[in-house]
C-alpha cells in the first residue's frame, strides 16, 4: 500500500507536467496563429495626424499618403518585397432582400499575399481590374453568410452603397483579430474603385507592406519612414504625418508571456515530482528498517555492499518507472481530454514526455540512493541481532 501511494505521487507529478506543457503549447499555437494571420512579415504604414495650431488631429486626417509613396517605398526600400495601397470605410452591402453593414478594403492584388489571405471560391481581381477601376469585389466569410447563406455568391451582383458590384471570389475565414474584431466581416475591392467611385478621394488611408524576413520588419519600417519624410518634405523638427504600426510587437509580447506562464506552471507541477521522490525515500527507509535481518543474512552469506545497494536502488528506480509510465499515460489521456472539452489545438510534446520519463528515473536514483547506501553499510552482526 505504501508503494502504491508513492507511485501515485510520481504519477500525478508526471501527468501534471505533460498536461501543463500541452496546454502551454496550445496557448502558444493560438498566439502564433494570430501572428501568422497578421501577414507575411507585415509592415503597416497609416496616414497620421498632425498638430494644427496646437491641436492634434486624429489618425487618417492627413491627405499626404498617396499611391506614388507606395511605389517609391517598393522601389527604394530593398527590405520590402511587396506593397499594397489601402483605402477603407464602413459600407452597406445589399443583395436581393438581404443587407448588411460591413466595411470595405480597397487594395491591389498584392494585398492577399501580404496578408496571407487565400481565396475559397473564384479568383482574385487582376491588376487590369485595378487599372480600370472595375466594379468587382471579394467577400469575407461573414458577409457571404449574411447575404447568401449557403448559396454560391460567385458571379452574382451586389450593391455596394448602391453601386452594382460583381462578386468574383470569396475568402477563406480568418476568425477574430487580436483586438477581437471579426476579420471576415469585410469585402475587398480594387483601391481605384474605392477612391473614385465610393469615397471620392485621391489619397490613401494606409500602405501595407511585406518585408523580406521577420528580422527585417522594424528596419524596413524605419527605411520606409525615411523615404516618406523625404517625399513629404518634412523638416527635422517636424513630426511624421504618418504612423508606422508594429502589431507584431503586441503578439510577440503575448507569446513571451505565454512561454513564461508555461515555465511557471511546469515548475509548480514539478513540486509533485519532488514530493513523490521524498515519498520514495521514506518508503525505502522504512523498508531498510523492516528488512534489517534480511540484509544481515545476505551480507553474512557473502553479499557485497554493491549488491545490497543495487537491490534497494533498483527497487526505488522500479517504483519511479512504474509511476512514470502511469504518469505518461494519464498525461497524454488528460491532454487529449482537455483539448476535446475546451476545443483547444492541443499539441503533444515528445520532448516533454521523454523529459518526464527521464526525470522519474532521476527521482528514483536521487531519492533511492541514501536508503540503499544506508542498507549496504549495515553491520552484519548487529543486523542479525536486530528484532
Amino acid at each position: 500500500m505504501r508503494s502504491i501511494l508513492t507511485v501515485l505521487g510520481i504519477t500525478i507529478g508526471i501527468a501534471a507536467v505533460i498536461c501543463v506543457v500541452a496546454i502551454g503549447k496550445a496557448g502558444q499555437a493560438l498566439v502564433e496563429q494570430q501572428l501568422n494571420n497578421l501577414g507575411d512579415n507585415f509592415v503597416w504604414i497609416e496616414a497620421g495626424g498632425r498638430a494644427v495650431n496646437g491641436v492634434r488631429t486624429g489618425t487618417h486626417d492627413t491627405k499626404t499618403l498617396v499611391m506614388a509613396d507606395a511605389i517609391a517605398i517598393k522601389n527604394q526600400v530593398s527590405l520590402i518585397k511587396s506593397v499594397s495601397p489601402n483605402v477603407d470605410d464602413p459600407v452597406q452591402v445589399i443583395y436581393g432582400n438581404q443587407n448588411w453593414h460591413t466595411s470595405y478594403r480597397g487594395v491591389s492584388p498584392e494585398y492577399f499575399e501580404i496578408k496571407r489571405w487565400y481565396v475559397d471560391q473564384g479568383a482574385i481581381f487582376s491588376q487590369d481590374d485595378v487599372d480600370r477601376g472595375a466594379d468587382v469585389c471579394i467577400l469575407g466569410r461573414t458577409v457571404r453568410d449574411q447575404l447568401f447563406g449557403v448559396g454560391d455568391p460567385v458571379g452574382k451582383v451586389i450593391r455596394v452603397n448602391n453601386l452594382p458590384c460583381k462578386v468574383v471570389a470569396t475568402l477563406q475565414p480568418k476568425g477574430l483579430s487580436m483586438s477581437g474584431q471579426d476579420q471576415d466581416d469585410t469585402i475587398v475591392i480594387p483601391y481605384t474603385m474605392a477612391q473614385k467611385k465610393i469615397k471620392g478621394i485621391t489619397w490613401l488611408d494606409d500602405i501595407l507592406c511585406s518585408a523580406i524576413s521577420q528580422d527585417s520588419v522594424k528596419l524596413a519600417g524605419q527605411e520606409a519612414a525615411a523615404v516618406l519624410r523625404d517625399r513629404h518634405h518634412l523638416r527635422p523638427e517636424q513630426e511624421d504625418d504618418f504612423n508606422i504600426r508594429n502589431p507584431e510587437d503586441i503578439i510577440q509580447a503575448q507569446l513571451d508571456a505565454s512561454k513564461t506562464m508555461t515555465i511557471l506552471l511546469i515548475a509548480i507541477a514539478s513540486v509533485s515530482l519532488i514530493v513523490g521522490g521524498i515519498g520514495i525515500m521514506n518508503v525505502m527507509l522504512v523498508s531498510v528498517t523492516e528488512r534489517t535481518r534480511e540484509i544481515g543474512v545476505r551480507v553474512a552469506v557473502g553479499a557485497t555492499e554493491e549488491a545490497i545497494q543495487l537491490q534497494f536502488l533498483g527497487e526505488a528506480i522500479m517504483l519511479s518507472l512504474v509511476g512514470g509510465g502511469a504518469g505518461v499515460f494519464f498525461g497524454i489521456f488528460g491532454s487529449y481530454l482537455i483539448g476535446q472539452t475546451l476545443h483547444w489545438p492541443m499539441q503533444m510534446s515528445i520532448e516533454s514526455v521523454l523529459v518526464a520519463a527521464m526525470f522519474s528515473i532521476a527521482v528514483g536514483v536521487f531519492f533511492g540512493y541514501y536508503p540503499a547506501r544506508k542498507a549496504s553499510r549495515l553491520d552484519p552482526i548487529e543486523a542479525l541481532h536486530y528484532e
